[in-house]
């Protein structure tokens, strides 16, 4: 830890229990001048995801109303949304963190930035915008849908960076090929996030877009995306470590785990005022990147992100995280980028079905099939039943897509 981030870490634990009454219930048994080194902090208890939706609605806010200017939710969508208020610092400090990953992904303010995530309650399109602003560059603030728009704007004001998930980059990409009109895009960058996603996808999408891409990393908890990005060596992101600290830990037993061992990312924010959290768990799985980057920058790195404990089940006693299925396809020749895995139990045994695009035709579909078979089951130990289908027919999403169906439940 570097004596700037122990001195930002002290400051703020000398003062949380009074400016947030979450924490000063969390950490009740806790007394906050006995953390005198590294060490001690990382014995404070985990802030969790169940605790924050427990806060809800406002229960996380450790700042006078006066100074709370806006509010940011997640979606809910696995219970009880999570709200987290933004003073009017923190929205700046956003702005200027994302602004620096535009600058690290080679934006300037000459460009045309398109921004296709959903606005609203939700941290993605608004933080895109307030970044691009910053930076000096041109926001086109469009929103998710209406694919027909989007490429029509894309072409008319000559957009020259995409902001999307990658699932939509796929979809936006696939509809320029069809209608033949890649000479009339004039895109130079991607910054793709919300979701992971594999090698095979990411060198579709700059090939037929013609770009090239960038992971921008980010969750509402800790301001929205924008907290990270990979640099040029496309080898790993960076992250503002005067905003944030970061930890990897056995998601298993809670211990901090040395530098280049794949863990769960923890995140602290060093400087958030509206609704500040400690060691936070963010149940992503990656590992924080040792020595410089050749990039030169003085941001430190953690890999791109291998999954998350979450996205993780269990099959015939294997655990399987879409990350496995991905690096299989990347290893047989002839599969596409776009899978889907569908688990049952059937017969008294589990059956795990993954569907996954091909150009091939008919004839060739039982080789490639048999290869993909063979490829899962050398990398994680486990049969599969590979279904090769055409190209376009498994589902597109203008936001996330979904990949692994667990019916036995």
């Amino acid at each position: 830890m570097k004596p700037e981030t122990w001195e930002q870490l002290r400051c703020l634990l000398a003062t949380i229990k009074s400016t947030s009454p979450f924490y000063a219930r969390k950490f009740n048994a806790v007394d906050m001048g006995d953390v005198q080194s590294p060490s001690d902090f990382e014995a404070l208890p985990f802030t969790t995801k169940d605790d924050l939706r427990d806060a809800y609605p406002l229960g996380l806010q450790a700042a006078p109303d006066e100074k709370i200017v806006r509010i940011h939710s997640s979606s809910g969508t696995t219970g009880t949304p999570v709200i987290l208020p933004y003073t009017a610092k923190d929205v700046q400090d956003w702005a200027i963190m994302f602004a620096r990953c535009y600058q690290m992904a080679g934006v300037t303010p000459l460009d045309r930035v398109h921004i296709t995530p959903g606005y609203g309650m939700w941290t993605a399109g608004i933080g895109f915008q307030a970044g691009a602003e910053l930076l000096g560059a041109m926001a086109i603030p469009l929103g998710p849908g209406n694919t027909d728009k989007q490429l029509q704007m894309m072409m008319d004001l000559g957009s020259t960076v995409l902001c999307a998930t990658s699932s939509y980059a796929l979809l936006l990409a696939e509809t320029i090929a069809e209608r033949g009109i890649k000479s009339k895009i004039k895109l130079r960058k991607g910054v793709i996030g919300s979701e992971r996603w594999g090698e095979k996808m990411r060198a579709r999408i700059a090939s037929e877009l013609g770009v090239k891409l960038y992971d921008i990393y980010g969750l509402t908890e800790i301001y929205g995306p924008g907290i990270g990005i990979n640099c040029d060596e496309q080898t790993a992101m960076h992250y503002w470590d005067d905003y944030l600290y970061f930890e990897i830990i056995d998601p298993a037993t809670g211990e901090v785990l040395p530098n280049g061992t794949t863990g769960e990312l923890v995140i602290t924010t060093l400087c958030k005022e509206g609704a500040p959290l400690i060691r936070f768990r963010t149940h992503d799985l990656t590992a924080i990147v040792p020595g410089p980057c050749p990039c030169g920058s003085p941001y430190p790195r953690i890999e791109t992100l291998t999954g998350r404990t979450d996205d993780m089940v269990k099959v015939k006693g294997v655990n399987v995280f879409p990350a496995h299925i991905e690096e299989a396809l990347a290893l047989v020749n002839g599969a596409s980028s776009e899978y889907q895995v569908m688990i049952d139990h059937l017969y008294g045994k589990d059956i795990m079905t993954v569907f996954f695009e091909t150009s091939l035709q008919q004839e060739d579909r039982a080789a490639i099939e048999q290869a993909l078979l063979a490829t899962i089951k050398a990398k994680i130990g486990l049969s599969v039943l590979p279904k090769a289908v055409n190209i376009g027919d498994l589902p597109r999403s203008e936001k996330k897509s979904k990949r692994i169906f667990d019916n036995r439940y």
